[in-house]
């Protein structure tokens, strides 16, 4: 009998710069004339039926004017069509246009565009580069940074995927002044989450910007981007993988996944998150982890910005308690949340220990009362 051993020790450097501007096209595709890519001349471009005429399209068409190749290869939108199967598509229609290891995926659009864009750049051809070019609020503030790519299932949201850094991420805050008001809306509940994790004084500024940032105000929704990033770098860098720190990023989530397949996905990603950051604060409040002060802070600034904080009438609390289980956080089948400390920062249970164990019970009285 023989026994081989297989060295496979390497550095990775997965750095990568996060642009916030302006018009930021040219910019993109500046960077790829200067080897952003490397040498791949060929490029899809991935994106949603909402955002192909608005800004797929225009991507594409400055791809090929700069010589490069390209093709636009869109899906329904929606977070029903971040699924197996919207993957399966994608990839079997690329492959049918010969693109092929030597390729270069780009994400135009919002979270569900970013993380199944993202997923399949890491596993085509056994990974090929991407760059996210992001057009909401809320993939600014949260999906096309870190590199969590994933798909959805009947049974879990999220929990089929990998993480896969992107080449570069544009940010272009003029691509929110098309954004209808409830999607803007929904976007700042993920701001309100990092505020709430990491930031008081952001917190103060969102109390008193939120019309500001509602209107795309260039100033605040500049602002509110860079301390967005800076929030979340600040945490990926520590954990890239989520071994430990970086669960503090699904602060509300337990709650707000759950509650946003719940509902069908008739309720956004930030409308369900931020029933979750409601349920969190209030847990968190009977807790002794934050004041009944702060806690009406969260859920008054949640209010304020349009945002639901009562769970709608035709949720079923049942099944969504049932649903809380298929959170990532559960071990050895118990729920386990992230809470915040007061405003600004999180909870720490022990040495690197960021989420405990909650009984069902205790979870199942608050949502009975909201």
């Amino acid at each position: 009998m023989s026994c081989f051993r297989v060295e496979l020790k390497k550095v990775v450097d997965d750095s990568y710069e996060v642009q916030i501007g302006r018009e930021l096209i040219p910019a993109m595709i500046q960077d790829i004339q200067k080897g952003l890519a490397g040498n791949r001349k060929k490029f899809a471009v991935i994106t949603d039926s909402v955002v192909e005429p608005l800004y797929g399209k225009p991507v594409l068409d400055a791809l090929q004017e700069a010589g490069y190749q390209g093709d636009l290869f869109v899906f329904p939108a929606g977070e029903k069509s971040k699924i197996r199967k919207t993957k399966e598509d994608l990839e079997d229609a690329m492959l049918a246009k010969e693109y092929r290891r030597d390729c270069c995926v780009i994400a135009v659009g919002g979270g569900v565009v970013t993380d199944l864009a993202g997923f399949l750049a890491g596993t085509f051809g056994r990974g090929v580069p991407f760059i996210n070019f992001a057009t909401t609020l809320l993939a600014a503030a949260d999906a096309s940074i870190g590199g969590k790519t994933a798909v959805d299932t009947e049974l879990a949201t999220n929990l089929i995927g990998l993480i896969y850094q992107p080449l570069k991420v544009y940010v272009d805050i003029d691509t929110w002044r098309t954004l209808p008001r409830r999607h803007l809306m929904n976007g700042l509940a993920e701001t309100v989450k990092h505020a709430c994790l990491a930031d008081e004084e952001f917190f103060g500024y969102l109390e008193s910007h939120v019309e500001e940032i509602l209107d795309c105000e260039p100033g605040a929704c500049e602002y509110i981007s860079e301390k967005n990033c800076s929030v979340k770098y600040e945490v990926v860098m520590k954990d890239e993988r989520e071994k430990s720190l970086r669960e503090i990023l699904n602060l509300g989530h337990t709650v707000g996944r759950a509650i946003e397949t719940v509902s069908n996905y008739t309720l956004l990603h930030g409308e369900a998150l931020s029933i979750g950051m409601a349920a969190q604060v209030r847990l968190g409040c009977q807790s002794g982890y934050l004041s009944e002060e702060q806690r009406d802070r969260v859920i008054a600034l949640l209010e304020k910005i349009g945002l639901p904080v009562a769970i709608p009438d035709y949720i079923d609390r049942e099944a969504l308690v049932r649903k809380l289980y298929t959170d990532k956080k559960v071990r050895e089948g118990k729920l386990r949340f992230v809470f915040q400390k007061g405003i600004g920062e999180v909870m720490t249970f022990g040495n690197e220990v960021y989420a405990r164990p909650v009984a069902e019970d205790e979870i199942r009285n608050i949502l009975m009362e909201m």
